[in-house]
C-alpha cells in the first residue's frame, strides 16, 4: 500500500465518523433520525464496474433482500436481527462461493473477493437510507451499521478449536482499495482470507486450523479499535497470527518491524490521516513492535512462484534528529517513526495493533504481517473485470500465501 498524498475532503471526515465502530454510543436521543446520505464508498455503487461485479457473480440480490428485511421490520430489536442474519450469511455466502461450496452463480471465478465488498456495499447502504416505520435514532442507525460491518467480516465468527492437537491460526485480509484509481481492483489479501477461513492444512506437526476475518480501508474504524476488539480474545488462544496484505509488485515481504506514524494516504473515504497511530494509553506506546513470525524459515521454504523477502528497512528520524532517514536494517534506538517495513498506511498499522496487542497481552504467540504481490491484470486489459491472467495471479498468490502459513505453522513450537 504505497502512500500518494492527498487532502481530506469534509464530506469523508464527517462519514468517516459517522463510522465510528468501537466507540461506546450515545443513549438514544428523543427526535427519530433521518436517512443518511451515501458514504464516499457506497456512491462508488453508481459505476458500471461495481454492478457488473455484482451481476456477474449472482450477489446482486443480497442488498435488496436486506432492504427487503429491513422494510418487514416493526421494532428496531427485529432489524437488528435481520442486520445480523443477513450479514453472517453474507460471510458464510462468500466464504463457501470461495472455497466452492453451493452454486456457481455467474460466470466471475470464485476466488474472487470483490462481489463481497460490493455486495456489503450495497447492503450499508440500505442500512443508512432505511425509513423505519418507527422512530429510528442515530445511535441506533449506527449500531445496525457496526452489527453489518463485524458479521460480514468474519469478525464476530472467528473460531479457534480448543483442542491443543490442533494448531490455532488467525488471518486478517483487506478490502480492496484506491478504487478511484481503478474501480476494478481486487485484493488478494481478501481473497485469501475468504478461501482460507476455516480450513485445515496438514503441517509436519499435524493439522492446523485456520481462522479469518476481512478488515476496511478506513482510517477511522482502526481508531475506533476494531482491530483490538476483533483480535483480543483470539490471540490468547492462537498458536500462529498474521496479518495480510497487498503489497509490491512481483513479490512477498515479511515485514520484520512496524511504525506508529499514519502517513496520510487516503483510504477508501478519500479522508488523510497523518498523525501518530492512536491507541489505547499512549503513554505506553512504543514506536515500533517487532514480527515474531519465523521469518528466515518462510524466506528460505520452497513457498510458490513469488520470491519472499524478509524486510528490514524502515523510515525513521534518528533521536536528536528532525529529518526522516532511511534504516536498511531497522530503526535505531531512540528513534521516532515515520514508517514500518510495510510502509505508513493501514497495511503497517493493523500489524503494529495486532502486535502492540500481542505485547500488551504478554503473549510470546508468533505473529507479523505478511504483503501479497500487487494482483495485476494481463497486459493490455484495461477495462475488463476479469481475465485469465488476473485469476491465475490471484489464485497463485492465495496458495503462497497458504503455504507461507504452513511453513511459519511448522517453525513454531
Amino acid at each position: 500500500m504505497s502512500p500518494i498524498r492527498a487532502r481530506a475532503t469534509v464530506a469523508g471526515t464527517a462519514l468517516a465518523a459517522a463510522l465510528t465502530l468501537a466507540v461506546p454510543l450515545p443513549a438514544a436521543a428523543s427526535a427519530p433520525a433521518t436517512p443518511s446520505p451515501a458514504t464516499v464508498e457506497e456512491a462508488r455503487l453508481a459505476h458500471a464496474v461495481p454492478q457488473e461485479i455484482l451481476r456477474r457473480s449472482g450477489f446482486d440480490s443480497v442488498a435488496p433482500r436486506l432492504g427487503s428485511a429491513l422494510a418487514r421490520a416493526r421494532t428496531f430489536e427485529q432489524a437488528r436481527k435481520a442486520v445480523q442474519h443477513h450479514g453472517s450469511a453474507l460471510w458464510e455466502r462468500a466464504v463457501d462461493r470461495a472455497q466452492g461450496r453451493g452454486p456457481a452463480l455467474g460466470d466471475l471465478s470464485r476466488d474472487d473477493d470483490r462481489p463481497l465488498y460490493w455486495a456489503r456495499l450495497g447492503m450499508s447502504l440500505e442500512v443508512r437510507q432505511w425509513q423505519a416505520r418507527f422512530a429510528v435514532t442515530d445511535a441506533q442507525r449506527a449500531r445496525l451499521l457496526d452489527h453489518l460491518e463485524r458479521s460480514s467480516r468474519g469478525q464476530d465468527s472467528i473460531d479457534l478449536p480448543s483442542s491443543d492437537r490442533v494448531k490455532r491460526i488467525v488471518m486478517t485480509g483487506f478490502d480492496p482499495f484506491t478504487l478511484d484509481r481503478d474501480i476494478r481492483i481486487s485484493n488478494p489479501s481478501g481473497a485469501t482470507a475468504l478461501a482460507l477461513d476455516g480450513t485445515l492444512i496438514q503441517t509436519a506437526d499435524g493439522p492446523a486450523r485456520i481462522e479469518t476475518a476481512v478488515f476496511p480501508v478506513r482510517w477511522s474504524d482502526f481508531a475506533a479499535g476494531s482491530v483490538e476488539r476483533t483480535l483480543r480474545g483470539q490471540l490468547p488462544k492462537a498458536d500462529l497470527f498474521t496479518t495480510v496484505s497487498q503489497g509490491r509488485v512481483g513479490r512477498f515481504d515479511i515485514e520484520r518491524t512496524n511504525g506508529a506514524w499514519r502517513g496520510g494516504f487516503p483510504d477508501n473515504l478519500n479522508v488523510s490521516r497523518t498523525e501518530t497511530v492512536p491507541v489505547s494509553d499512549p503513554s505506553s506506546q512504543p514506536q515500533w513492535t517487532s514480527t515474531t513470525l519465523p521469518y528466515a524459515a518462510v524466506v528460505a521454504g520452497n513457498t510458490g512462484r513469488f520470491p519472499v523477502y524478509d524486510n528490514t528497512s524502515v523510515t525513521e528520524i534518528p533521536a536528536g534528529g528532525t529529518t526522516p532517514v532511511q534504516a536498511p536494517k531497522g530503526p535505531t534506538a531512540g528513534s521516532t517513526a515515520r514508517a514500518g517495513g510495510g510502509g505508513d498506511y493501514l497495511s503497517n498499522e493493523i500489524a503494529y495493533r495486532a502486535t502492540l496487542l500481542r505485547d500488551r497481552l504478554g503473549l510470546t504467540t508468533a505473529g507479523g504481517h505478511v504483503h501479497t504481490p500487487v494482483l495485476q491484470f494481463g497486459a493490455g486489459n484495461t477495462t475488463e473485470v476479469t481475465d485469465p491472467v488476473f485469476v491465475q495471479n490471484r489464485l497463485d498468490i492465495i496458495a503462497q500465501v497458504r503455504s507461507i502459513i504452513r511453513v511459519a505453522a511448522e517453525s513454531t513450537d
